[in-house]
C-alpha cells in the first residue's frame, strides 16, 4: 500500500529552485532512503512533506489524500511524524515529560497542560511503555540537556513515535554518532519498520542507508537523478559522479 506519494514537487526561494519536479512513492512498512550531496534539497523535501514550507508546485498525498494545504500540526495528527538533524528536545524537561508532551499532541488544549491534569496513570503507562521500547528507561528522570547525543537521538525518535505515526521521517539520525551507537540506532529503526510504520530516511552514512533501505532515491541540485535498490544506486554512473565518488 502506498503511504505517501510525491508528484512533480517544486520549491523556489526567491527565484532559486531548491526542488525541481521530484516524484516518488513511499510504501507501507518499508524504509526508503533519500541521499544526495549537501544542498541537494533533502531537508527541503522533508519540510514540504511536514508542512513547514508550502510547495511552489506539485502534489503531496498521504494515504490517498492531498496534504498540501495543511499545517504541520494537522499533518502530524494525520499520521506523519518527523525528527530533525539537529535534535530539539525540551532541554529543561526530563525524558518522561518530553515524551508526554508529544504523546498528548492530539488532545492537549495547550503545550503546558501536559504537565498538569493530563498526567493520568493510564497515559503515563503508555508513555513509559514507549520509553522502554526505545531503550530510554535508564534515563527516564534525566533532563534532556544532560543526555549524550546518542540518547538524545533516541529521545527525538520516541517523541515522534508518541504521535502514533503511520509514516516516520528521519533526518540524518546517525549524524555525529559512533559506530556502536549507529548500529543500535539501526536496530531501533528496524523495530519501527517491523511495527508496520513506514520510514523515510535522509542519511549521509552510506553504510546505514545500504544496510537499512531496500529502495533509495537520489537527489542532486534539487532533482531526482536515480531511484532503485542499493545495488542499482551504487552502480549508477550519474550517482557515482554526483555523490558517491569513484572507488580508488
Amino acid at each position: 500500500m502506498t503511504l505517501l506519494e510525491v508528484t512533480a514537487l517544486n520549491k523556489e526561494f526567491d527565484g532559486l529552485r531548491a526542488l525541481d519536479g521530484v516524484s516518488f512513492k513511499a510504501e507501507d512498512g518499508e524504509i526508503l532512503g533519500i541521499i544526495g550531496p549537501n544542498g541537494a534539497g533533502k531537508t527541503t523535501l522533508f519540510n514540504l512533506i511536514s508542512g513547514i514550507y508550502p510547495p511552489s508546485g506539485g502534489e503531496i498525498s498521504f494515504q490517498g489524500k492531498s496534504i498540501l494545504r495543511l499545517k504541520p500540526h494537522q499533518i502530524s495528527r494525520l499520521g506523519i511524524g518527523r525528527t530533525f538533524q539537529i535534535v530539539r528536545p525540551f532541554q529543561n524537561l526530563d525524558v518522561e515529560t518530553n515524551v508526554l508532551v508529544a504523546f498528548g499532541h492530539s488532545f492537549y488544549p495547550s503545550l503546558w497542560k501536559s504537565t498538569e491534569g493530563f498526567r493520568k496513570p493510564e497515559i503515563l503507562r503508555e508513555v513509559q511503555t514507549l520509553i522502554e521500547r526505545v531503550g530510554l528507561r535508564p534515563y527516564i528522570d534525566q533532563l534532556a540537556k544532560n543526555l549524550p547525543l546518542g540518547i538524545k537521538k533516541r529521545l527525538e525518535i520516541a517523541r515522534a513515535l508518541a504521535l502514533k505515526p503511520r509514516l516516520l521521517l528521519l533526518d540524518e539520525p546517525s549524524a555525529g554518532l559512533r559506530f556502536e551507537e549507529s548500529a543500535q540506532l539501526m536496530d531501533l529503526i528496524r523495530q519501527v519498520r517491523d511495527q508496520g510504520i513506514g520510514v523515510i530516511l535522509i542519511e549521509h552514512n552510506m553504510q546505514v542507508v545500504m544496510d537499512l533501505c531496500k529502495r533509495i532515491v537520489v537527489l542532486d541540485h534539487g532533482s531526482k537523478i536515480a531511484e532503485g535498490s542499493p545495488e542499482e544506486v551504487r552502480s549508477n554512473p550519474q550517482v557515482i559522479q554526483a555523490y558517491l565518488g569513484k572507488e580508488a
